[in-house]
């Protein structure tokens, strides 16, 4: 029987995975644009089945789309170990970011399916669905789901801008199972990503070791004037609400950057109506992320959001609403497998540091059943949810080879 210490992956076998698989969306910047439960998500999807199946493996998928691939290990009482993430992308996301977490683990699947060797528990390679919530908010939703932080009617319920709801577009893909989400168990997960950041590669180091992810909190902003001639309105009688958004967009950058270095917020999306060149705007809708390591800060921030409204607003004589659709608490990764994860990156020879992760992912709420923690590998640039987001050959063969590693 093989060392499993001695296991190493086949890299180009793993690389032309990753190529092959951002054929599926592909855009023409060179990035994929492959958001969940369309066509092309159902795409992947199978491909992913398929290649799993080719192993040996059984591939369940439960009541809001999550994909696990089973490869039996010796002693069947003990849990499945899984491994993971997803294979849905921003409109004009990268390669790499939650793809290379399903692939790199698929590769660690292959690796030991080729060696013959046989774990003590089972392996799951596991594909959440909606991570990004690109589409569908709020992001992480089916990990969500399954940590019993949703519960599968909110998530069937939510509508994209088009009011398209996510139960029938599941239906729509034939990915909605009947395994109840969350009966499964795992005894560990191991979610492998991209940085989405910049500083292994400015440090020079191969492979981060997560402690945790941050804090974040999503708000929707709708702001209420008046429609009015642009020409014929005297600007002392005018309600214009792209105005009082312009205002509150600027002073939400403002909190953050009262908050820095470790506070970050943004608008990123927004909705302009009537959006007609000689039409003052009646109604502007945008979106709110703020995200922090500690909750007391999200809490002072989101104060300051909740009083610049008012304090902006009023004196431009606009209504408004605000609702905060998501709340993420910081996470603290389990200790046990932080320490594997080190152990792994030393064994296999690689350079690593100590992080926390600035980006949610969806080990952020299986955290909250299993114990679970995250490997880091560079991007270069720190760029990501950008067609130009770059990962190496040699950065994602560093982070499959931990998968496998044994210390």
């Amino acid at each position: 029987m093989p060392q499993i210490q001695n296991l190493q992956i086949n890299a180009e076998r793993l690389w032309d995975t990753l190529m092959e698989t951002a054929q599926i969306g592909a855009t023409a910047k060179g990035g994929i644009c492959r958001l969940t439960l369309t066509d092309l998500d159902r795409k992947v999807r199978d491909w992913f089945k398929a290649r799993c199946e080719a192993l040996g493996c059984t591939v369940s998928v439960d009541e809001v789309g999550n994909m696990f691939a089973h490869r039996p290990g010796k002693n069947q009482d003990l849990a499945p170990i899984a491994m993971g993430s997803h294979l849905d992308t921003q409109p004009t996301g990268g390669k790499f970011d939650g793809v290379l977490g399903v692939l790199g683990a698929l590769e660690a699947l292959r690796t030991l399916h080729d060696a013959g060797y046989e774990t003590n528990a089972a392996i799951e390679v596991v594909n959440w669905t909606n991570e990004e919530g690109s589409r569908f908010a709020p992001a992480m939703l089916a990990s969500g789901v399954f940590a019993g932080v949703f519960t599968p009617e909110f998530a069937h319920t939510r509508q994209d801008r088009d009011g398209k709801a996510f139960g029938e577009e599941l239906a729509r893909i034939g990915y909605k199972g009947a395994e109840k989400a969350g009966a499964r168990k795992f005894s560990a997960m191991f979610e492998l990503h991209i940085e989405q950041g910049p500083i292994l590669e400015d440090e020079g180091r191969m492979i981060g070791v997560v402690q945790g992810v941050q804090g974040m909190r999503w708000y929707e902003i709708t702001i209420a004037g008046q429609e009015a001639h642009t020409g014929a309105t005297p600007m002392r009688l005018r309600k214009n609400a792209l105005l009082g958004a312009a205002r509150m967009i600027e002073r939400i950058d403002a909190i953050a950057w009262e908050h820095a270095p470790d506070a970050v917020g943004a608008v990123g999306l927004l909705e302009n109506k009537p959006n007609s060149r000689n039409v003052v705007p009646g109604e502007v809708f945008f979106t709110v992320d703020f995200r922090h390591p500690e909750d007391k800060v999200l809490d002072t921030m989101e104060a300051k959001l909740r009083a610049s409204l008012a304090e902006i607003l009023a004196p431009l004589r606009l209504a408004y609403s605000e609702t905060r659709i998501w709340n993420s608490p910081p996470v603290k990764f389990a200790p046990e497998l932080i320490e594997c994860v080190r152990i792994g990156a030393e064994k296999a020879g690689f350079k690593w540091r100590k992080m926390i992760s600035g980006a949610g992912h969806d080990a952020a709420y299986v955290a909250r059943v299993a114990p679970t923690t995250m490997i880091f590998v560079p991007c270069a640039g720190g760029i990501s949810h950008n067609e130009a987001e770059s990962t190496s050959f040699d950065e994602c063969t560093a982070g499959a080879q931990v998968l496998v590693q044994r210390g």
